[in-house]
């Protein structure tokens, strides 16, 4: 049983590569809790996708305040009683700033983060989901979100390229790397059985999983 082994999963990657809908899958199978992101309560977030360079630091500063909110009160301790998926890491937010800020917005960003000190349970598991910025947009503009809108292809190639090395230095969980393009694991039982066979089946700290060229419907 995979929650014997991993009492939290987060699941990471860029927009678009299907982290909620592989996280509620994942939820309901295992019957654990379900921690998820809320990009809809975010005000800036289509201004954001419409004008990066001025809602920045308004949108990375409201999505901090929001995980800080989620996670209040949850312990390691918590999670080996009730175990937990959830869609988003913590220390992504990082990611997001020093790709989407100023230096200046950056350094204020981090004055403030450290000032807060947010604080997380470390996961058991990683699951980062990797797509090409081609189809993270197909998929993005597929499901029709008004706040993803002006989403660029331009802006998740510097997306993908930043999780891509994120997760080639991140080293306080083991993570299994999954390549989605070819993968639905909303509403493809084989896929997602094959994912959790996967996982089942980790050995150490970094896994690999490449699933061909089949079409993603």
């Amino acid at each position: 049983m995979i929650l014997e082994k991993y009492h939290y999963i987060v699941i990471e990657g860029p927009i678009g590569a299907g982290k909620t809908s592989l996280a509620q899958n994942m939820a309901d199978y295992l019957e654990c809790a379900l921690l998820l992101e809320c990009p809809e309560e975010n005000p800036f977030l289509g201004k954001f996708y419409g004008d990066i360079a001025r809602y920045a630091l308004p949108t990375q500063l409201s999505f901090l305040l929001q995980r800080i909110n989620q996670f209040r009160g949850w312990t390691q301790a918590d999670l080996l009683s009730r175990p937990m998926i959830s869609d988003f890491l913590l220390e992504k937010d990082q990611l997001f700033a020093r790709i989407t800020l100023s230096p200046s917005e950056f350094d204020l960003y981090q004055k403030i983060y450290h000032q807060m000190q947010p604080q997380a349970p470390f996961p058991d598991l990683v699951i980062y989901l990797q797509a090409s910025p081609e189809k993270l947009l197909e998929r993005i503009k597929r499901r029709g979100n008004a706040y993803e809108k002006n989403i660029s292809e331009e802006y998740l190639h510097k997306l993908s390229s930043s999780y891509t090395q994120f997760f080639h230095q991140y080293d306080k969980a083991p993570v299994i790397t999954v390549n989605s393009d070819n993968l639905n694991f909303a509403n493809n039982t084989a896929d997602f059985n094959l994912l959790l066979q996967r996982i089942s089946q980790m050995r150490g700290a970094r896994e690999y999983f490449n699933c061909g060229l089949r079409e993603y419907l």
